[in-house]
């Protein structure tokens, strides 16, 4: 189990959510700037905030119904694009918000409405 802060970031921004969990031993200014980085970057490769949720959503389905199994997934182009774009999108802001080595430790995010 990873040792996470439960008492992590909440960004309401454009309907969705943005939590970040980071160690314990992370100070919460530098958890808001992991999540002020990872809500640009998400939305910039995305293209618009609005388009985060919806997104992620669908990728969510396929990954559901698809993750177990080896890539290339069976899918239409048109899913393989989203899948495409969620991916670049979460890599960007992993990156961004995180480092690329993950200078935050264990950190995570989760995305709600």
């Amino acid at each position: 189990m990873r040792d996470v802060c439960v008492q992590g970031d909440i960004v309401a921004r454009m309907g969705y959510t943005l939590k970040i969990f980071t160690a314990e031993d992370v100070p919460a200014s530098e958890r808001q700037l992991a999540t002020q980085r990872f809500r640009a970057a998400l939305e910039n490769t995305l293209g618009d905030a609005a388009l985060v949720l919806p997104v992620y959503h669908a990728w969510l389905r396929l990954f559901q119904a698809y993750g177990e199994h080896p890539r290339p997934w069976p899918i239409t182009a048109a899913e393989q694009l989203l899948a495409d774009q969620w991916e670049a999108a979460e890599l960007a802001a992993t990156q961004a918000a995180f480092g690329v080595n993950r200078y935050l430790g264990d950190a995570d995010f989760e995305l709600g409405a």
